[in-house]
């Protein structure tokens, strides 16, 4: 695909996250910049455990939003912007603890953003915006 002034767009597709349920992709590239599609903690086979506890279901939208990132070529540390939608304002401390385990060094900037709910009743949804090095592709 091309936009009219010519700036190649690519799509990022991975079995290591769930297919996209809805009339979207799982990634996007142009000018070297990746935008991750909003990652609910559905696992890669596209099994659904809304009813999984706060923290399992912060390792698997993470996970979802990194193996996105990892198939573009990309690494945590080249994470630009992270948002994460989470229901329930208290649940922040432990999506902080969780966060930072998982993103090591890297400290993108990011919002968090307390939500009333979410699809099929999660807990958590996150959306990224990576660099990547063309070269990695």
């Amino acid at each position: 695909m091309s936009s009219s002034k010519g700036a190649e767009v690519s799509v990022v597709s991975t079995d290591k996250a769930p297919r996209p349920a809805g009339h979207y992709v799982q990634g996007t590239i142009c000018n070297g910049v990746l935008y991750v599609s909003g990652q609910l903690p559905v696992g890669p086979d596209g099994v659904h455990a809304p009813e999984a506890p706060f923290e399992d279901q912060v390792r698997q939208a993470l996970g979802n939003m990194l193996a996105v990132v990892n198939a573009a070529g990309g690494s945590p540390e080249r994470i630009l912007k992270v948002t994460a939608y989470i229901v329930g304002v208290d649940n922040w401390p432990r999506f902080n603890a969780i966060y930072a385990s998982l993103m090591g060094a890297a400290r993108p900037a990011r919002s968090v953003v307390p939500v009333p709910e979410l699809h099929y009743g999660y807990l958590i949804e996150i959306d990224a915006v990576a660099s990547i090095d063309s070269k990695a592709r």
